[in-house]
């Protein structure tokens, strides 16, 4: 079973519901209901104008028999919304009727639906940046208990069985936070040791990589990492990650026995965390494009309940599999 079979799975036996805010949108609308009709969610919501939405739907031939579509304008919970919206931003000195006209943005419906348990899972950015969607979900969905910044990971699946989870892997962070602190690096290896238990299925082992293993080389750049590590043993004591490790002897058993003697994750790690968003980012593309893994991602992780980002090139089948990705996500919140 391929790994997108397995969210699809997973996120059927959920059985969670769905917003979609971008629901005037051609490809959204035909994602809609390829989810409907493959029961992926409980329910499917698309946000916008009604008639623009049946008037887009009519023109590309698709039902929208058993999608939900809501208008925020005229909705009758946006009075609801809107004084939830009001709460939240009232700091940031909002007024009531500011927070009225502002809920109805679709993102931002979106969002509320989501934080007030009327969808379990929100997916956009085939029309919104990454930067507004991210708005929408960290003023409204707000992150996890105790995690400060929302970050992201890969689900890497490759054919070498013998690394990682069967060949699988999660490399964090490569697409959200360009040069972590050292609170948020050990955030970031709390949150994808989370998300390698959702998407491949096993208890995680993280290693924190580095240029260098267990003090191989020295700099601030090894310290930050080693730091890091120290802090996410102390948050999750029975968490098995170990750092600084270089890629090869995070993975390879025979380069691990030789640098990492007697580590419980060097030549074993499935949990890949990267000290910075550029090593990340160039080590996931290297793997996807000379190696011909595939590349999963995206997903953020971090947020109190569930939500991922869409590049606005995205296919419909990219829109089909980013929520069935997320609605698994729902199923362990």
């Amino acid at each position: 079973m391929t790994f997108a079979q397995a969210m699809k799975t997973k996120a059927a036996k959920a059985a969670k519901t769905l917003v979609l805010p971008e629901g005037c949108e051609e490809r959204t609308i035909k994602a809609a209901r390829i989810i409907v009709d493959e029961k992926l969610a409980k329910a499917v919501i698309l946000v916008g104008d009604t008639d623009e939405i049946k008037e887009a739907a009519s023109s590309l031939s698709v039902s929208l028999e058993g999608i939900t579509v809501i208008n925020p304008n005229v909705s009758a919970e946006r009075s609801r919304y809107a004084q939830e919206y009001y709460q939240l931003r009232k700091h940031k000195g909002m007024s009531e009727s500011e927070a009225n006209e502002a809920i109805v943005d679709a993102l931002r419906w979106g969002a509320m639906m989501v934080r007030l348990g009327d969808a379990d899972a929100m997916v956009a950015g085939a029309l919104n940046t990454t930067a507004a969607v991210l708005v929408a979900a960290f003023t409204i969905i707000k992150t996890k208990v105790g995690i400060k910044s929302a970050s992201s990971c890969f689900v890497m699946a490759t054919d070498k069985s013998e690394y990682g989870a069967s060949g699988s892997f999660i490399f964090s962070d490569c697409a959200t936070i360009p040069n972590p602190t050292v609170d948020q690096l050990a955030e970031i290896a709390l949150a994808s040791a989370d998300s390698c238990r959702t998407f491949l299925g096993v208890e995680p082992k993280v290693a924190m990589l580095s240029y260098s293993t267990k003090g191989s080389a020295q700099g601030e750049l090894v310290d930050k990492v080693v730091e890091a590590t120290r802090l996410v043993k102390e948050k999750d004591p029975c968490l098995a990650i170990d750092g600084e490790l270089q890629l090869d002897a995070a993975i390879v058993g025979s380069v691990a026995k030789s640098k990492a003697a007697g580590s419980a994750v060097a030549g074993s790690a499935n949990t890949l965390i990267f000290p910075d968003l550029q090593s990340g980012n160039i080590g996931y593309k290297l793997v996807q494009r000379l190696a011909g893994a595939e590349a999963y991602g995206p997903i953020l992780q971090g947020f109190a309940k569930p939500v991922s980002d869409l590049s606005r090139g995205c296919s419909v089948d990219d829109i089909v599999i980013t929520s069935a990705i997320t609605l698994a996500q729902s199923a362990s919140h």
